[in-house]
């Protein structure tokens, strides 16, 4: 699986986007030679979406480089009997 902080960015990028243009629609423009504040009120979604995009500490860049250098050494022994326990415990929660 592939994280891509870029999607989510793009994803915000655009509802920011849209929220900006149809805010402009609304407002029309410059009322009598004075100038308005702009406020923009982001959707739950746009806000959700603005908290993932700090990814900073997701994750931990020296035990990943540790699991690359166990795998390309051959070190890296993968543990049959955990990975079968956790699908049945899965398998036997979807069924609940």
């Amino acid at each position: 699986m592939k994280i891509t902080p870029n999607l989510i960015k793009s994803q915000l990028a655009s509802s920011i986007s849209a929220t900006r243009s149809s805010r402009a629609n609304v407002g029309g423009g410059v009322a009598g030679g004075t100038e308005k504040a702009a406020s923009v009120d982001l959707s739950a979604a746009a806000r959700n979406l603005a908290a993932l995009q700090n990814t900073d500490n997701d994750i931990d860049m020296a035990k990943v480089q540790q699991l690359r250098d166990a795998i390309a050494s051959g070190q890296y022994k993968v543990d049959t009997s955990r990975i079968a326990e956790s699908l049945i415990a899965s398998a036997r929660e979807l069924l609940k």
